[in-house]
């Protein structure tokens, strides 16, 4: 017997079939306003759900909203036409107002009746988009000489400037200073803003732990407002732990190995938990953990072979590594090679749990195990991330659960939404998923809120 689990960049002999695998590892004047106002066409439908969002984030009505998108279209077109007549006047655009009015800022102050013929109000500006254009390259240039403490510069064409945010602008002006720029045209601005890239927690992709180590993610899961993932107990060989692009991603909270196969790894705020799993170049959909039974497909995704299925052969296995004996987990036909570890099972769009262990490989084939979810979810006190939303679905009827709940079972499929009665307490399902012994709605917080 095998066990599937990691191998480190020592270059020790792989003695296991370990999942987890080594790393290669300037104020402009004021507006002249239009002689008449543009009158805007009839706005085109928008796309599903866009009115609403633009209503919403931006505090518009219907019709603002639908005229804003029209006069949008149309406001690309005349700035085009406007800045190639223009031409080395040429100051800049933007719009303004609810509905979005085209503002063109010019140099050439005899210009400004071309540009209200278009429809567009005109403002005359000190320094032309060309020279503003100028300074912020002189400033890209040295950007390896910005302080940390000045993360952003842009081209502002409402100022007619350059601007340069920092929270300590002292630093910001030797910068400046540094780049070689006409610092006539550069407005340092005190700010905290601390920029970060964003990226997506996706099942089946690597993560390094520590110096090197590869496993792959299992489920995305939240805990509150932490974000983060379920993976492989083994895998918990150092605390902190990177993305596949080499990024700080988080640190471990909790790990059990032998005995169980789990753990769970609280992400830092660049990471965003998504209700992935990735398939053959796109992301499948979770929508649940419904408990697969017995000859029921099953298929895997991990960083080192990728997507690979099967069907469910043996529940409530036990299996024993040189490490110890892990028990109550699913033993597949499904294969699985070094780096795969913590790697997510899927059954359909129904999570089942994070690749353990096993025999073989994926050139001859294999037997892999893989540790159930629900267990996990239910130890750390975590939401699975589904579709929708942070993981809790929202409630929805089910006939088989009407108002008032019937009486909780092992071995029963629950939608999220369901309601049952346990010990003469009633209790909202939090999580779609297959009830089992030892899961009674007070012992497990993540799939059920007590009412």
């Amino acid at each position: 017997m095998l066990r599937i689990r990691h191998s480190v960049l020592a270059g020790c002999a792989l003695t296991v079939a370990a999942l987890a695998f080594p790393a290669t590892m300037a104020a402009a004047q004021p507006a002249t306003s239009p002689q008449e106002p543009a009158v805007a066409q009839p706005a085109p439908q928008p796309p599903p759900g866009v009115a609403e969002a633009m209503q919403r984030d931006l505090g518009l009505s219907a019709e603002q909203a639908r005229t804003r998108l029209a006069n949008e279209q149309r406001a690309g077109q005349t700035e085009a036409s406007l800045r190639s007549r223009l031409s080395g006047s040429f100051g800049g655009s933007w719009l303004n107002g609810p509905t979005a009015t085209l503002v063109v800022a010019t140099t050439d102050a005899n210009a400004v009746p071309a540009i209200v013929a278009t429809g567009a109000e005109a403002t005359v500006v000190q320094h032309s988009l060309t020279d503003l254009d100028a300074a912020k390259e002189a400033l890209d240039r040295a950007a390896a000489k910005a302080p940390r403490t000045a993360p952003v510069w842009y081209v502002d064409v409402r100022t007619n400037s350059v601007v340069v945010l920092a929270s300590q602008p002292a630093k910001a002006e030797a910068f400046v200073a540094a780049s070689g720029t006409d610092r006539s045209l550069v407005h340092v601005e005190k700010s905290a803003e601390q920029p970060r890239p964003f990226y997506d927690l996706r099942g089946g992709d690597a993560y390094y732990i520590g110096s090197g180590t590869r496993c792959s993610i299992g489920f995305p899961v939240t805990r509150g407002a932490t974000q983060g993932f379920v993976t492989a107990g083994h895998c918990a060989v150092a605390s902190s732990t990177s993305g596949s692009n080499g990024v700080a991603l988080g640190t471990f909270q909790g790990s059990s190995f032998p005995g169980n196969d789990y753990a769970w790894v609280a992400a830092n705020g660049s990471w965003t938990a998504q209700p992935w799993v990735y398939s053959n170049g796109a992301n499948l959909t979770v929508r649940g953990a419904n408990v697969a039974i017995e000859g029921a497909s099953v298929c895997r995704s991990g960083s080192t072979t990728g997507w690979h299925c099967g069907t469910v052969q043996q529940r409530n296995s036990s299996v024993t590594y040189q490490e110890g004996t892990v028990y109550e987990v699913t033993r597949t036909n499904v294969c699985a090679e070094p780096g795969d570890s913590g790697g997510s099972f899927i059954s359909g769009d129904q999570a089942q749990g994070v690749t353990s262990g096993g025999t073989g490989n994926c050139s001859s084939g294999g037997t892999t195990y893989f540790q159930p979810v629900g267990e996990i979810l239910s130890t750390y006190g975590l939401t699975l991330r589904v579709e929708g939303g942070g993981g809790n679905p929202s409630p929805s009827p089910s006939p088989s659960n009407p108002p008032g709940g019937t009486t909780w079972q092992a071995n029963t499929s629950y939608a999220a939404g369901a309601t049952v009665t346990y010990g003469g307490v009633t209790y909202r399902c939090l999580q779609a998923h297959t009830s089992m012994t030892g899961w009674e709605p007070p012992n497990v917080p993540a799939l059920w809120q007590r009412l």
